[in-house]
């Protein structure tokens, strides 16, 4: 390479970051990190911040901080405007285009609300550090909103609506049953927190589809152990501020409604032009480039990744890490004039926590099938290799994982204080 190779990669999540981490260092690489809030979030736990078991710190790193030992990566926080892969540029909202020799898309993903009746408006969703803290405000509002007034159970104020019923509505499900049946009780005394219910819906017959229908039963079979309510087999009609409409009928009062029912490509994706597929999201050839463009390549959650007979990877912190990995190692072979290879995906297998050391794993690319504590393990050391890529301390979050075993009950008064949560005060008066 005779000159430098300007690599952008617009979003600085785990395949955006994977990608830059693997590029930093490389001889001529120089790589523009483009993310709008300039930090990386761990996603697979947004469901504990919600629930009080970690703190935003624990799942948020600052791409500064991360990329400070290496100058080859420049961070920009800043929003993505316009990208044109024809001209190779990428325009950002304060007013600098980009020109990129190789462009990488890891803007990932949002919510899909699927036109439901205010959904948009009134369910909580729970794919950012920001989302999950408004959860965990909201919940502890309620509970506090309660002990100054019993009377607002009656109107379903300790009612908790999930919708989803994949691995983030599981996990949050599980959590917040634990925060609601066996924490709260001994924070807000003169709170009937037996009272309290934690109901999950959805369209399909059975929890995680993307299981085997015995993960899915087992999973049934813990939540409704830790007191929660299923209604399966039916979708959500529609969402107002104090209720939650179910297609066959149902009426739920509630002033929670956690939205985990699909999600889409960010909006960046519709707006590159680009060939998009399910979800909204880009089509992309075995070596993850972009048909048409073989220097712009699509990764993690904003892709549609081909992987043998299956029409797409699912989105996954590993699928994330390792296209962001692959793409890296495609572009140094291209500056030096090699062709770009096919992806080649090591299938760790998909797992889901359900609860305290209870958990479903289906390991590797033949799903051998575990749960209960077995699982619990294996979900801990995969997160445990995610989280230490991404640059966090291995030491912390053995420690967590620690106490979250061994005093799985355990939360600090910190993580228990409404106050320290810009959290909107509830309208209990709101008319529907």
């Amino acid at each position: 390479m005779s000159a430098d190779v300007n690599v952008v990669i617009v979003g600085g999540g785990l395949a955006g970051v994977a990608c830059a981490k693997r590029l930093a260092g490389k001889p001529g690489m120089r790589v523009e990190l483009i993310d709008r809030a300039g930090f990386q979030q761990f996603q697979p736990l947004l469901y504990q911040v919600a629930t009080a078991e970690l703190t935003s710190k624990d799942v948020r790193f600052d791409l500064d901080r991360l990329f400070r030992h290496h100058p080859s990566v420049n961070v920009r926080k800043d929003d993505v405007t316009a990208i044109d892969p024809g001209a190779m540029t990428v325009t950002l909202a304060s007013g600098d285009t980009l020109t990129a020799d190789h462009l990488v898309l890891a803007a990932g993903a949002q919510p899909n609300f699927f036109e439901t009746p205010g959904a948009r408006e009134h369910a909580f969703p729970l794919y950012s550090v920001e989302d999950a803290l408004r959860v965990r405000g909201r919940v502890l509002t309620v509970f506090q909103d309660v002990a100054a007034n019993p009377a607002l159970v009656d109107e379903g104020a300790l009612n908790f609506v999930i919708v989803g019923g994949g691995p983030t509505g599981v996990e949050t499900s599980g959590a917040l049953a634990e925060l609601v049946h066996d924490v709260m009780p001994g924070v807000h005394h003169d709170v009937p927190c037996a009272e309290a219910q934690i109901i999950l819906v959805d369209g399909g017959p059975t929890l995680l589809s993307a299981f085997s229908h015995e993960s899915g039963d087992y999973a049934a079979r813990q939540l409704k152990h830790r007191g929660v309510l299923l209604h399966l087999g039916t979708r959500v009609q529609e969402v107002t501020p104090e209720s939650v409409t179910l297609a066959d009928g149902t009426v739920i009062k509630t002033r929670l409604v956690v939205w985990g029912g699909g999600e889409k490509a960010a909006d960046i994706a519709a707006a590159s032009g680009l060939t998009a597929g399910h979800g909204g999201r880009i089509q992309v050839e075995p070596d993850l480039s972009v048909a048409g463009h073989p220097h712009v390549y699509a990764i993690g959650d904003v892709a549609n990744i081909p992987y043998g007979d299956e029409a797409a990877l699912p989105q996954l912190g590993s699928v994330a890490q390792q296209s962001g990995r692959w793409v890296a190692d495609n572009i140094v072979a291209q500056s030096r004039g090699e062709a770009p290879q096919p992806f080649h995906y090591r299938d760790k297998g998909i797992m889901a926590m359900i609860g305290t050391k209870a958990a479903v794993a289906e390991i590797g690319p033949h799903r051998h099938e575990i749960h209960g504590r077995f699982a619990f393990a294996a979900w801990l050391g995969v997160h445990l290799e995610l989280l230490s890529d991404m640059g966090s301390k291995i030491h912390s979050y053995v420690t967590w994982a620690e106490e979250f075993y061994l005093r799985p009950n355990h939360r600090s008064a910190k993580l228990l204080d409404p106050t320290r949560i810009d959290t909107p005060a509830i309208n209990w008066d709101e008319d529907s």
